[in-house]
């Protein structure tokens, strides 16, 4: 048995992990979006380093892009088995990916027209909203905590991650010639602290472990609340500079939390009387499918929707859903709170709510969460004072801010704690993926001071036999 590295490996996004049974059998772990990596993005997402064709189940961890966005494409090249997913993320996955299409779509039209004006070719999207809508007819629901079959020999139980509604961890168990081993794949870990969601899961013992680092050497910032941090840059960057904060919030998991904050502080009489949008049509699709799911919210907000029917709406708040109410806010003047996608800022509605305000030194542009290195969130966090935007070269004069502790990651005492339940003495292996190679050095350290000894940070593409 292998297992092989095509996405994921020392950097953050587009997880994909292929497994090798002895009967030549072939399981993908995730078929994610690589995104925010400068140019290099559209290269790597238009060559899987595998071939399509030759994979015969896939196994989703959870919706998001950089694990699930890359599934059409998978199928547009020859996939043909089932992918096993929740429930949850099925449903969250049918609207992301026609979101991913339809913003691909967009954003080809746009880049077309000036190459068309350079003289140069014309480039495609990797997939359309028609291969997009497709893909979902592959996705195949199972439950937590159950075992189901996913191929002869291979048996798999999601666990509870508690990263975004869900979201799983996948556990294995795997017979070949006599032989059972037992193989956990984190998708990515959630907080024990988490706003909204449940913690995550205990799992059953491994032999191998692949596990997710993106905040592999840091923690989370719990001085202070999400909504009193919220709270200071609204007053900021809206009642004193008078000017707009655009915050950049991904549009499952993040974009609820700050509404669910906000909500709090109407609840408390301290939010400032301001117009706040949401411009982002699959943000408002995912905040309704996450209300469908409240048996995987925290008990706290259980008890607080005992007495707010809906705890992700307050006074204020209004959604924005066509584009041309979208471009009309560009025009609108004064103070006011615009919450848009993606959460990078390397694409989506956010993009060009950037590109407006950048050079208005009254605004404010928030970033809530994880950039990757070379995305335009992380060159405007890194104090770059002139960045391209579709092409066009833009000074910096809005102000530049970062929320990290708003992040669905877990830190490394999150992701510790999700080891606990694990006996480092019979995992023969663990492999971290999804995190920036320096950080996931430092994680490594830590963890073999756990007492897990044989720790491999595997390179892109790389394949490694177990056992």
């Amino acid at each position: 048995m292998k297992i092989a590295f095509h996405g994921a490996a020392r950097t953050v996004t587009g997880s994909k992990h292929v497994l090798t049974l002895k009967s030549g059998k072939k399981i993908l772990l995730d078929c994610g979006m690589f995104q925010g990596l400068g140019k290099e993005t559209d290269h790597l997402n238009r060559h899987f380093g595998f071939d399509p064709a030759a994979i015969d189940v896939m196994i989703l961890s959870h919706a998001h892009i950089d694990h699930s966005g890359l599934i059409p494409k998978l199928i547009k090249e020859g996939f043909r088995g089932k992918i096993f997913c929740t429930h949850g993320t099925s449903e969250l996955a049918a609207v992301l990916l026609e979101d991913s299409a339809e913003i691909q779509e967009d954003d080809v039209k746009y880049v077309n027209k000036r190459r068309a004006a350079a003289g140069q070719g014309y480039l495609r999207p990797l997939y359309t909203i028609e291969d997009a809508k497709k893909a979902v007819d592959y996705l195949h629901e199972a439950e937590y905590n159950t075992w189901f079959d996913v191929t002869d020999g291979v048996q798999a139980i999601f666990t509870d991650a508690g990263h975004i509604i869900g979201s799983t961890c996948v556990n294995l168990k795997i017979k070949e010639n006599g032989k059972e081993t037992r193989l956990t794949f984190s998708g990515d870990i959630g907080r024990y602290r988490d706003a909204i969601l449940k913690s995550p899961e205990n799992f059953p013992q491994a032999d191998y472990i692949i596990m997710e680092s993106t905040y592999g050497n840091s923690l989370h910032d719990e001085h202070s609340t999400t909504p009193e941090m919220l709270l200071q840059w609204i007053e900021k960057a809206c009642l004193q500079k008078k000017g707009k904060l655009i915050m950049a919030a991904f549009s499952v998991g993040r974009t609820q939390e700050i509404l669910y904050s906000l909500n709090q502080l109407e609840l408390e009489n301290r939010l400032p009387a301001l117009d706040y949008f949401v411009d982002s049509p699959l943000s408002i699709e995912a905040t309704e499918i996450i209300k469908k799911y409240p048996e995987y919210f925290n008990r706290r907000i259980q008890k607080i929707m005992q007495e707010d029917k809906d705890p992700f709406s307050f006074a204020g708040l209004k959604y924005i859903k066509t584009v041309e109410q979208s471009k009309l806010l560009n025009f609108r003047n004064g103070p006011m709170v615009i919450i848009s996608a993606s959460g990078m800022a390397d694409a989506g509605r956010v993009k060009h709510h950037i590109s407006n305000a950048i050079e208005n030194s009254h605004n404010t542009i928030l970033m809530t969460g994880y950039c990757e290195p070379r995305s335009l969130g992380a060159r405007l966090l890194s104090g770059d004072k002139d960045v391209s935007i579709f092409g066009i070269q833009h000074e910096v004069h809005a102000d530049i801010g970062q929320i990290r502790s708003m992040s669905a990651h877990g830190d490394y005492e999150d992701m510790s704690q999700w080891l606990a339940c694990q006996d480092p003495g019979q995992v023969k292996k663990l492999f971290l993926v999804h995190g920036e190679y320096p950080v996931q050095q430092d994680f490594k350290q830590r963890l073999i001071r756990k007492g897990f000894q044989d720790v491999d940070i595997p390179e892109m593409h790389q394949e490694i036999g177990l056992g």
